[in-house]
């Protein structure tokens, strides 16, 4: 039986997360401030949300809590947000996406089947009404995607070109170079 272990969830973090950093790197400082709609996030809002999100996933799973109530959602909450509120910098964001990053990852690679596993049950009127860690696990790899897709469409806004679309572009050209017997034809 194929199944997807807690290394498997650490290096598909830590993909997601390159291409975070990548994209960071790439938006000039200057351009930290800019917002696609006057409501949304900054890029360096947006950032220093994907750099702390993260944290309490950490917190509560490590804790083992199985039926959190809502007090615990809101204090986990409360410390994403005071954490975020320090990231305020491209060098500290950067710094908090590196380092906090590979803390995560690290940390899911220890992960035991059992652990992964075990469900999580939440307050009442909850859907659903339970999760195992291991789905609850795959959110802040699947919330930082998404919010990554918000900044590849604000690179685009600032006339940046994605670097995961100038992969594909190269890759496309590659092979559009080679003779067509090299292309399995």
């Amino acid at each position: 039986m194929q199944y997807y272990s807690a290394q498997d969830l650490a290096r598909s973090f830590r993909t997601v997360r390159n291409n975070t950093i990548t994209i960071a790197e790439e938006i000039p400082e200057e351009s930290y401030g800019f917002r696609a709609a006057p409501e949304s996030r900054s890029v360096a809002e947006t950032l220093a949300h994907i750099a702390a999100a993260p944290r309490w996933a950490k917190s509560m799973h490590t804790l083992l809590i199985t039926h959190p109530d809502a007090a615990t959602f809101r204090a986990g909450h409360e410390e994403v947000m005071k954490y975020q509120a320090t990231l305020t910098t491209k060098a500290q964001i950067l710094e908090a996406l590196r380092a906090g990053g590979e803390e995560f990852a690290s940390w899911l690679a220890t992960l035991t089947d059992e652990t992964l596993a075990e469900r999580v049950y939440f307050p009442e009127g909850a859907q659903p009404p339970s999760k195992t860690r291991f789905e609850m696990l795959l959110s802040p790899k699947e919330h930082e995607m998404h919010h990554r897709a918000q900044l590849m469409v604000v690179e685009r806004m600032l006339g940046l070109v994605p670097h995961l679309t100038r992969e594909q572009q190269a890759r496309m050209a590659a092979m559009e170079q080679r003779p067509a017997s090299a292309q399995g034809a």
